[in-house]
């Protein structure tokens, strides 16, 4: 029997093993990505910390999946309050152009991701690469936080669309779009990616259960702002 006829040699060892590591999967991220949905929420309801927890909480998700060398912002608004103006969501996250983890461009900048942009149920993807729970899935989890307006801006101050500026996790309402674009109706809130209704429930409207009630998770869009 011709034993070296059955034996790997080195070559194919080597051979083997690159095989192996090409059949590896890739990094979640690519190197330029630079929009996500959170993959989960912080767990607080609409109780994120503030803007500083939320934005840290997307630095945090961006890390894991290899992209932390970016600076990470969470689209959200806040509303004035104690002497303190409004911020507007469209002001902190950059000038664009987005993508997701799979290179597909969202939105060239901001006039395009605030008008036509290429936000769908296949494009708002998480961190992981994954596409989130849209209506019709089992749990839903479309609702994603922003407090904005449909052009990125901020809610007068008064009426409470941003949970307190994202530090109640009872009382209040947070402002949520449709990251599947899809709603009860068919009209232009429900295909809003940003601004489709206001949380409501039980505990006061801000809890996590609340939020789950109404098809959300407290999660996010994440853009990197530079």
């Amino acid at each position: 029997m011709n034993l070296g006829s059955r034996l790997i040699s080195p070559a194919g060892f080597a051979f083997a093993a690159i095989s192996v590591m090409a059949a590896a999967p890739a990094q979640a991220q690519s190197a330029d990505t630079s929009f996500f949905v959170t993959s989960n929420g912080i767990g607080n309801g609409g109780n994120l910390g503030g803007l500083a927890g939320a934005d840290n909480q997307c630095q945090t998700l961006a890390q894991a999946a290899g992209a932390g060398a970016k600076t990470w912002r969470a689209y959200l608004s806040t509303q004035a309050a104690d002497g303190k103006p409004a911020v507007n969501a469209r002001d902190r996250i950059g000038n664009g152009p987005w993508k997701n983890s799979k290179g597909t461009v969202v939105a060239k900048d901001v006039a395009e991701l605030h008008g036509s942009n290429g936000l769908t149920k296949q494009t708002a993807l998480s961190e992981k690469g994954d596409v989130i729970n849209g209506r019709g899935d089992t749990p839903n989890r479309h609702d994603v936080l922003t407090g904005s307006q449909p052009d990125g801006t901020a809610f007068a101050a008064g009426e409470d669309r941003t949970c307190k500026n994202w530090t109640s996790s009872t009382q209040g309402a947070a402002m949520v779009g449709h990251i599947d674009r899809v709603g009860l109706r068919d009209d232009d809130a429900s295909k809003s990616w940003n601004s489709s209704h206001p949380s409501r429930g039980p505990d006061g409207g801000c809890s996590q259960n609340d939020l789950k009630s109404t098809g959300g998770d407290g999660l996010m869009y994440c853009f990197a702002a530079n």
